[in-house]
């Protein structure tokens, strides 16, 4: 089995944070691969960074090489619906899976994540997902995401995570971005209770849904795009399961290529 992990951001040492996670989640018969974007923001801490880092994650999903599913390593989950439309095989963003995992493990969870301005984005997750009445709430490191590399980092996550416990009520808590997947082992033991790494759960959330051969239905909301007949797209094919497939949509993507 072959699970592609894609950083939607063009920071490498983050990708280098995401694989070894993910490595240490995957069963010994799985090839996990890590792919920095091509294209995109350094880092993801806006909608319009959002914005900017999907044709990257999508050109990563449908033209580097065989995967048998896929996980968009990024907390915002940015561009899922469109990578769940193209991929050839499924895909799972690490907010749904940190979130859903922790549902399965207390009562209440509370997320910790980055800037004040991602806990937005994080409530509106929470609504789609269904699990707002497991949330006790968003806290923010106020650490921009490239700073989580900083030493100093580790005792700033480590005091929203007991605030999250200590005045929040979470019984579990949810890291709210792949740059903290390396602390997520030390934050367990310290704080006794689980500790989530949305990278590890979507990880082993993929490859279960691969181990039990399913894949994203294509009965309606996740068909493949139609193809555009005029406009700048006309004529451009989407590559899925390794044959290209005349659709629209995918950025990048030119006739026969």
């Amino acid at each position: 089995m072959i699970l592609k992990l894609v950083n939607p951001n063009t920071t490498v040492s983050m990708t280098r944070v995401i694989e070894k996670a993910g490595r240490a989640a995957a069963g010994p018969d799985v090839d996990v691969v890590a792919a920095t974007s091509k294209s995109g923001p350094a880092s993801i801490e806006s909608h319009y960074d959002e914005a900017l880092s999907v044709p990257g994650l999508l050109a990563e999903i449908t033209g580097g090489g065989r995967a048998d599913g896929f996980v968009v390593a990024c907390f915002g989950d940015p561009g899922l619906d469109a990578a769940r439309e193209v991929a050839p095989g499924p895909v799972v963003g690490i907010a749904e899976a940190g979130m859903r995992a922790a549902t399965y493990l207390g009562r209440t969870f509370g997320v910790v994540t980055t800037l004040a301005r991602s806990a937005g984005r994080t409530r509106e997750l929470v609504d789609r997902y269904g699990v707002a009445a497991y949330c006790g709430g968003v806290r923010a490191t106020d650490i921009p995401v490239l700073d989580l590399e900083h030493p100093n980092a580790r005792a700033r996550v480590l005091a929203e995570c007991r605030a999250a416990i200590e005045t929040d009520g979470a019984e579990v808590v949810v890291l709210g971005c792949a740059g903290m997947a390396d602390l997520c082992a030390d934050l367990r033991r310290e704080l006794g209770v689980p500790v989530i790494d949305g990278v590890a759960a979507a990880v082993a959330a993929v490859e279960g849904l691969v181990r039990l051969g399913l894949d994203t239905s294509r009965g309606c909301g996740y068909a493949r795009p139609p193809a555009k007949h005029r406009g700048p797209l006309a004529g451009f094919k989407l590559r899925s399961d390794e044959t290209e497939i005349s659709r629209s949509g995918h950025v990048g993507e030119t006739p026969g290529a």
